[in-house]
């Protein structure tokens, strides 16, 4: 994958994560710890925003992921992070993950967008053959988001993980995936019709 990397539409703006991206999240990670509740890496506060970004970049440079920051163009302001990560170039797969918005972005549409330009880039650019995500399966609003834009639901890895930093016990993981011939055979068109849909 390029070093630098945009991707647009008249929603949204997903372009490389860089270092001196801390200023524009660090307002996330000081005022909604909230958001990493489910997250196997939290953001929260000033130290653990900048071990995200660093760790981000790091595994970047390792071809392992490649991570986005999100401008939402209907506010005018940075909105979150998503990525590409387990990035397999020899089986021609990936997953979809580590995605999280400030509050007010969430429910808006954005991540329809977000996922419609991440989609239509690892299948009709990239050429993957599967894109996968997970989620912990106690994770209901994220799960939904992901059954909305059209994935299948595989099934659960039980207690496959530890749970977030700082919580106790382990989780189990739901995997869900988008496959190249379901992308053209319907899931693409069925996404397009819902993010020209939101207001």
């Amino acid at each position: 994958m390029p070093q630098e990397l945009v991707l647009e539409n008249d929603a949204v703006l997903l372009r490389t994560l860089q270092s001196d991206d801390f200023t524009n999240l660090l307002p996330f990670a000081l005022q909604e710890p909230d958001t990493w509740r489910f997250s196997l890496v939290s953001a929260a506060g000033e130290a653990g925003m900048q071990h995200y970004i660093d760790t981000a970049i790091k595994e970047r440079e390792a071809c392992y992921s490649y991570p986005f920051i999100v401008w939402d163009k209907k506010t005018g302001q940075y909105a979150g992070c998503t990525r590409f990560y387990d990035i397999n170039s020899a089986f021609k797969t990936l997953q979809l993950g580590y995605t999280w918005y400030g509050e007010r972005f969430r429910g808006t549409g954005l991540n329809k967008n977000c996922k419609f330009l991440l989609l239509q880039y690892a299948f009709e650019t990239l050429g993957v053959e599967r894109v996968e995500f997970r989620a912990d399966n106690n994770n209901k609003k994220s799960v939904a988001a992901m059954v909305s834009i059209g994935c299948t639901i595989e099934g659960v890895l039980r207690s496959n993980m530890p749970n977030g930093e700082g919580q106790p016990g382990r989780r189990d993981s739901i995997i869900l995936s988008i496959l190249k011939n379901e992308w053209f055979g319907g899931v693409k068109e069925k996404l397009a019709i819902k993010i020209a849909l939101v207001p």
